[in-house]
């Protein structure tokens, strides 16, 4: 389903998208870029297809096991 959307641009900026994306097809030029900042995809996909890539979870558990050495246990402060 699709949602019609009122966007104000000024005229530089409308010439430009009519005389180089044609006046069919400004739509569809700004929701491309625009879609991958807003549609959200499935965490648990992308957590399976990153713990799949078996070279970055090397590099990461050798990272946090680094960051555990770091931490002196004299300096934590339990707050209750």
């Amino acid at each position: 389903m699709s949602k019609k959307l009122t966007i104000l641009i000024d005229d530089a900026g409308y010439a430009g998208l009519h005389r180089v994306v044609g006046r069919g097809g400004i739509g569809k030029f700004v929701e491309d870029p625009a879609r991958r900042h807003v549609v959200q995809k499935d965490l648990s996909v992308q957590y399976r297809e990153a713990a799949m890539d078996a070279a970055r979870e090397c590099e990461a558990r050798v990272w946090t096991k680094g960051l555990a050495g770091d931490v002196d246990e004299t300096t934590w402060i339990l707050i209750a």
